[in-house]
C-alpha cells in the first residue's frame, strides 16, 4: 500500500543524516514506495475550518551533503491530499508548537497524525512522566521560591531544569546547600513565566541516561547515553556518547506500566528516558536515538513504525 506522507519538521536541508531519526523514518517510508513531502510549521495555514500546508515533494539519499532533492512548493490540503502526517519538528514547546497541534487535530484521524496532536499538546514531555507515581525520582514543578527552597532543603543534591526545555539545554546541578538557587530562580523567571523542575539528583547518571524507543507501546530497543566525565548532561547534542544498552527488568517494568496509556493516547513513536531505576521523561515531540539503535542492534525503528501505521490504516477501513 503506497501512502501519501507529509513530514512537519525543521529544514530538511540542514539535518545531520548520520544521527537524525526523522531522516531514518523517512528513508523507511521511501523504501516502501510512499510519496514524501516536507513542510515547516510556519508553512501551515488554516482557512474556512481546513488546514493547508505549502509543502515540497522530496527524494532522499543516504549521502552526506547531498541527502535530498526537493521539488517546488505546492499547496496540500491536509485532510484530503494525505494519508499520514509525521509531526517531527523539534521543541521549544511554545505557543507556536501548540498552535500547530490545534491545526493538525482537525484532520486526525482521517489523516493519521503521528503522534496524535491532541496528546502531544496535552502531555508535555516532563509533565506526562509525573502521572506515574513511583516511577520518577522526587520531583517538584513550581515557580514559587518558597516551595523550591523547601524541596531543595529536604532532598539535597538536585537538578534544576526548564519545564519545556529540550536537548539538555538549561540543566544545572545544585549541590546540597548551594546558595545560588535564588539567583537561578530569578534568572529562569526573567527568561520565562513557566515553572521550573527541581528533581533529586540521581548519581546513576554517571553510568548513562537510557533512551528506550517505544512504538505503539511496544519496546523497539534502546541505547545508553553516557555523559562526559564530570558532566551531568548526557544528551548526544551536548557531548554525550551513545553506547549499546541491555534492558533491565526495571526498564521493562516501566515500559509495561506506560504501554496502555501510550496506546490509548495515540502516542505511537515515543522515546522514554530512564536513569538508574527512575523514569525522567517521556519524549513525544521528536524523540531521537533510532539511528544509534539501528547501528548497535540492527533494529530499524522506521520499519517497525511503518508496519504499525499500515496495520492502523488497514484496521480503520
Amino acid at each position: 500500500m503506497s501512502l501519501r506522507v507529509a513530514v512537519q519538521m525543521d529544514p530538511i536541508e540542514s539535518i545531520n543524516i548520520s544521527g537524525d531519526t526523522t531522516f531514518l523514518l523517512m528513508m523507511a517510508a521511501q523504501r516502501r514506495g510512499h510519496t514524501l513531502w516536507v513542510y515547516q510549521p510556519e508553512h501551515l495555514s488554516y482557512e474556512d475550518g481546513k488546514p493547508f500546508a505549502r509543502a515540497r515533494k522530496v527524494t532522499l539519499r543516504e549521502v552526506k551533503g547531498d541527502h535530498v532533492t526537493v521539488g517546488e512548493f505546492e499547496k496540500l490540503d491536509l485532510a484530503d491530499d494525505l494519508d499520514v502526517i509525521l509531526m517531527r519538528q523539534d521543541p521549544p514547546f511554545d505557543i507556536a508548537y501548540i498552535t500547530a497541534t490545534y491545526f493538525l487535530e482537525t484532520v486526525h484521524p482521517k489523516t493519521l497524525v503521528v503522534n496524535n496532536p491532541t496528546s502531544v499538546r496535552d502531555a508535555p514531555e516532563k509533565l506526562l512522566a509525573t502521572r506515574f507515581p513511583g516511577l520518577q525520582p522526587p520531583t517538584l514543578i513550581s515557580s514559587d521560591p518558597v516551595a523550591l527552597h523547601d524541596f531543595f532543603e529536604r532532598h539535597g543534591d538536585c537538578i534544576l531544569k526548564p519545564l519545556h526545555g529540550a536537548a539538555g539545554n538549561g540543566i544545572i546541578k545544585l549541590k546540597a546547600g548551594d546558595r545560588n538557587l535564588d539567583a537561578l530562580i530569578e534568572l529562569f523567571g526573567n527568561m520565562s513565566r513557566e515553572p521550573v523542575i527541581l528533581q533529586k539528583f540521581i548519581p546513576a547518571v554517571s553510568a548513562g541516561d537510557k533512551r528506550i524507543i517505544l512504538i505503539d507501546g511496544e519496546i523497539a530497543g534502546g541505547i545508553n547515553r553516557v555523559p562526559e566525565k564530570g558532566a551531568v548532561r548526557s544528551n548526544l547534542r551536548v557531548g554525550g556518547t551513545a553506547v549499546p544498552l541491555v534492558l533491565t527488568n526495571r526498564d521493562r517494568e516501566i515500559c509495561e506500566i506506560l504501554k496502555p496509556v501510550l496506546k490509548e493516547k495515540g502516542l505511537m513513536f515515543v522515546g522514554i528516558d530512564v536513569i538508574g531505576d527512575y523514569l525522567t521523561e517521556i519524549n513525544v515531540t521528536s524523540p531521537t536515538g533510532a539511528v544509534q539503535l539501528k547501528a548497535f542492534e540492527g533494529v530499524d525503528a522506521g520499519e517497525i513504525l511503518w508496519d504499525r501505521i499500515a496495520e492502523t490504516l488497514q484496521n480503520r477501513t
